[in-house]
């Protein structure tokens, strides 16, 4: 050792010389340390030159004095090593703040950004914690951030940055958050991610379905046409698309309620109340609402021809006396009792009633509020008297010579008729 150049000289077996520099000072600092004098140590090391600081730091780290070490040292990369593991985040700042401006962009500085970041978040200090992110281009960990603290304004400016920055995963996640789904759906053209673009806008955007199909189908007809045709829109495929008129009245409710709340946003104390809220199928609350109306209107569509209903009634009737007049035909025998058989039989079947439909002398006997829910063949009469009137008009036209014998008796008989009639009814 020759103290006048601070270096030490060795010579090995083969006479081979090799020196090391060791100075003097930094081993009389070394020796206090060991001894635990620090008083003394601190003596020795302005005489230490400062090029040997960072070798003097390194030993202290060694020996487990990193707070001296972090003082000692004149290397900002050991200096920030230091500040990280002792936790002076903001000691570590401030070296990143002086990093010259053409090596901030450079890999090692973003990851000195990201580890700042990373020890910000676990120390909570949310603002150290985003501007260190921003700087390190840290996408994915201002969406953790932003997404927790309910940062809307925040998400914004990540998405638009995450998408200048090709990070268009997290942009989508951040559109979706804030609810631009427009962003989201160009967001997935511009990506030529036409499939999931057509299915989200069938979703979200459902004014935009034929927009992006036609996109889909023009991608698709280059790999295989049968395929691309194969695909349905709703402006050439209705049937398939059913509600579609209420999709959109849907995707106008939503926008306008987005942009309502947009400046505000929904605050986090409303979430035991809002998250009914995504349960809500808005496709059936629109039509309950509005489709509400449309059921009562057919209604009055059957009221109306029950009315007229008994127009078609009557007409077919006119043609039907001429099969019902041989019934009463074959009871001529009995003149007194000649209208009662022909009472009992039409009683029961509906068929033999229309015969007074005909019959010129009493046109309107039927009452227009009279029941016609029997069938087309079939004519209801106002009153048993009027039925009974109708009978007594019959022309007996087959049994002609006995018609003068029963005329006598016809109001007894009509009584009779009454009678049984109402009874029968």
């Amino acid at each position: 050792y020759l103290a006048k150049e601070d270096r030490v000289y060795l010579v090995d077996k083969s006479l081979n010389i090799s020196s090391h520099k060791v100075m003097l000072a930094v081993l009389q600092y070394q020796t206090a340390v060991m001894r635990g004098d620090f008083d003394a140590a601190n003596e020795l090391l302005p005489s230490i030159p400062e090029s040997e600081y960072t070798t003097v730091a390194r030993f202290l780290e060694s020996q487990g004095f990193k707070e001296e070490a972090m003082a000692v040292t004149t290397d900002s990369d050991h200096k920030f090593d230091l500040a990280l593991e002792l936790g002076h985040i903001d000691v570590a700042h401030n070296l990143l703040d002086e990093v010259p401006e053409e090596d901030r962009d450079s890999t090692d500085t973003l990851a000195k950004w990201k580890r700042l970041s990373d020890l910000a978040l676990k120390d909570t200090n949310l603002a150290l914690c985003e501007s260190a992110s921003k700087a390190s281009n840290d996408f994915s960990g201002l969406l953790l951030l932003y997404s927790a603290t309910g940062n809307a304004a925040g998400m914004e400016e990540l998405a638009k940055a995450a998408e200048e920055g090709g990070k268009t995963n997290v942009a989508f996640v951040a559109y979706l958050l804030t609810g631009n789904v427009e962003a989201c759906a160009d967001l997935l053209v511009a990506t030529k991610r036409l499939p999931e673009a057509a299915f989200f806008a069938r979703t979200y955007l459902p004014g935009r379905v034929d927009e992006i199909v036609q996109l889909w189908k023009g991608d698709l007809s280059k790999v295989s046409e049968s395929a691309a045709n194969a695909l349905a829109s709703p402006s050439e495929n209705p049937d398939l698309f059913p509600d579609q008129d209420v999709a959109l009245q849907v995707q106008q409710m939503f926008l306008a309620q987005r942009d309502a709340v947009s400046a505000a946003g929904v605050p986090a104390s409303d979430y035991p109340t809002a998250k009914d809220d995504l349960d809500l199928n808005l496709i059936e609350l629109i039509k309950a609402r509005g489709g509400g109306v449309a059921p009562p209107a057919a209604p009055p569509t059957v009221a109306q021809a029950e009315p007229s209903s008994p127009a078609p009634v009557a007409e077919p009737v006119p043609p039907a006396p001429e099969p019902v007049v041989p019934p009463p035909a074959p009871e001529p025998v009995a003149p007194p009792i000649a209208p009662e058989p022909a009472v009992v039989p039409t009683q029961p079947e509906p068929a033999p009633v229309p015969s007074p439909a005909p019959s010129p002398p009493k046109p309107a006997a039927p009452s227009p509020a009279a029941d016609v829910s029997m069938g087309d063949d079939d004519a209801v009469f106002e009153d048993a008297s009027a039925f009974v009137d109708s009978v007594s008009d019959v022309p007996p036209s087959p049994p002609a010579a006995e018609a003068p014998a029963p005329a006598a008796e016809e109001p007894k008989a009509e009584d009779d008729d009454m009678a049984d009639f109402d009874d029968d009814w």
